[in-house]
């Protein structure tokens, strides 16, 4: 395992924890009586919900790019041939 592996892994699980503890304060928050509580349910979940989602396909497509194989080309020329046109 690379160090890029080892940092990505280590960044990438404080993230996931953090994020486990937003949508934790999210589910612990609408424990709240209905009357104390203000504002929609469902926008209070999608405010934590969204960027949860975010986050997990920026780390998707971090490791992709981070792994993605080099691909090199070498251009061979042809044997040589006549000048003329070709027939």
């Amino acid at each position: 395992m690379s160090a890029l592996d080892l940092l990505f892994l280590g960044a990438a699980l404080a993230i996931v924890v953090a994020q486990l503890m937003i949508l934790r304060s999210t589910a612990r928050g609408m424990r709240v009586a209905p009357a104390e509580r203000r504002g929609n349910v469902a926008v209070e979940w999608a405010f934590a919900i969204v960027p949860a989602i975010g986050v997990a396909a920026l780390l998707f497509f971090s490791w992709q790019a981070a792994h993605q194989e080099r691909v090199t080309f070498e251009i061979v020329p042809e044997a040589s041939a006549p000048a003329g046109p070709r027939t």
